[in-house]
């Protein structure tokens, strides 16, 4: 096994020499350069695994370095070094595409564990990221179907995130993928064999947000029986997503920010604070730019969370890109219901690409599903297709239960009915209905009716 070699670039001895024995006693070899234009040299001359270098040196600064290295040998992850607060230089470093930062002083806890993350990228066998000049080329490992610029800008994009730590905002509209994206950046990366925390922001009661994020010591409040491990420590050396970032309370967003700035939580009713190693992407479909001009989202947490932002386009924006995901969902919707293989009539394909899709992806499955239920044969044809009038179905202040709930209730009701009868026999059941015994499967598996 090959011995990993980093490049360690500072003016300063002894911050040197604390990085050197660092990372030997971690059986890594280092090279030491103390000047910009020296650590370019050895660049060409040698080759490394890692990059480590302080902000401020005589000749030039951190940034210029992370510039160059991106531009000559961009596989190489680069590191800075920076004064403690000097925050928006980090994000700086990151947003040039830095793979992480460390203050001064260093804490050699999370310097060991940013440089055994950072050496997992080179790591044989692992699933290496498409590059910008590859992003034509088919992942066929990737979830994200399609082969529009559009999405190739997509994967390119992600592949290049992937390879670094830096917090992503990931946008779009409902539907449209974005924990699926956060997952590919998490899968493509460093912490891929650690774990993926997924948290809907928007559907933790606000009372509780801080015992789920930072966990709580027993005794801490009334009811708290037992500790607790928050969402963060749930996600310690992977990653934690963020989704709908932008449902957080004010309160809470302010010790968020605490905990990403100073890499530190303390759960409710301790007394200390407890190091987590976290990388931490988000989703919103809101603006957040407007949320913070109206005071609804904190300006500094912003941008924290706001290092670098991905979009995802809207399905109507290539849908090209329907002739591979439909065939994609209708395996999976196959092999959920048990089913024999599906596809789409030509006229139907054509339909599909034609509607706009407001839900996006998710709504294209939501109308493949029905399809594939409500049809007993192997080919769905257009008049299968169901598509969804938003003008009738939307809720109003004179109508607070939604039709959709009406029509769910009458099913559910006719169904329950036609199963008392049939004696809870399914088949007989679908045989008064006058549908099949797929269609009622699947509405009762919709309606949670056993």
């Amino acid at each position: 096994m090959s011995i990993k070699q980093v490049l360690v670039v500072d003016d300063e001895p002894d911050i040197c020499e604390l990085l050197e024995i660092t990372l030997q006693r971690m059986g890594i070899a280092t090279v030491s350069a103390q000047r910009v234009k020296g650590a370019m040299a050895l660049l060409h001359e040698q080759s490394f695994d890692l990059c480590l270098t302080d902000m401020r040196m005589p000749d030039g600064d951190g940034l210029e370095l992370v510039q160059y290295i991106q531009q000559h040998c961009p596989e190489l992850p680069v590191a800075v070094i920076t004064a403690h607060g000097s925050i928006d230089t980090a994000v700086r470093a990151l947003q040039l595409g830095a793979f992480d930062f460390v203050t001064k002083p260093v804490d050699l806890q999370l310097l060991r564990r940013l440089i055994e993350t950072a050496l997992r990228l080179g790591k044989p066998g692992r699933k290496k990221p498409l590059s910008a000049a590859g992003a034509n080329d088919t992942d066929e490992s990737s979830p994200l179907l399609g082969k529009s610029s559009a999405m190739r800008e997509l994967r390119a994009k992600i592949g290049k995130l992937a390879r670094s730590q830096a917090p992503v905002i990931i946008l779009g509209e409902s539907g449209s993928g974005k924990e699926l994206v956060a997952r590919e950046i998490h899968r493509l990366g460093a912490r891929a064999e650690q774990p993926f925390v997924p948290v809907n922001c928007g559907a933790i009661p606000s009372e509780l947000m801080e015992s789920e994020f930072f966990g709580h010591q027993r005794g801490a409040f009334t009811g708290a029986v037992q500790n607790k491990v928050g969402l963060f420590r749930e996600a310690h050396g992977g990653t934690l997503f963020l989704d709908e970032v932008g449902e957080l309370p004010l309160p809470l967003q302010v010790k968020l920010l605490r905990a990403l700035q100073e890499r530190a939580i303390k759960p409710v009713g301790a007394t200390r604070e407890e190091s987590v190693d976290v990388r931490v992407l988000s989703a919103t479909h809101k603006e957040l730019g407007e949320e913070v001009e109206r005071s609804r989202f904190r300006q500094d947490l912003y941008y924290r969370l706001n290092v670098v932002e991905i979009r995802v386009p809207p399905l109507r924006e290539h849908p090209e890109d329907i002739q591979d995901l439909a065939p994609h969902i209708l395996d999976r919707i196959a092999t959920r219901w048990q089913l024999t293989r599906l596809s789409l009539s030509s006229a139907a394909l054509q339909r599909l690409s034609e509607y706009h899709f407001p839900g996006n992806v998710r709504e294209l499955e939501n109308i493949l599903e029905r399809a594939a239920v409500m049809t007993d044969d192997s080919v769905i044809d257009v008049d299968a297709l169901a598509f969804p009038d938003f003008g009738r179905h939307d809720r109003s202040a004179d109508s607070p239960v939604g039709l959709d709930d009406q029509l769910a209730e009458q099913e559910r009701k006719a169904l329950e009915e036609a199963l008392a009868q049939s004696g809870g026999n399914r088949t007989a059941a679908a045989r008064a209905l006058g549908i099949s015994f797929r269609q009622i499967r699947y509405r009762l598996k919709k309606l949670g009716i056993e």
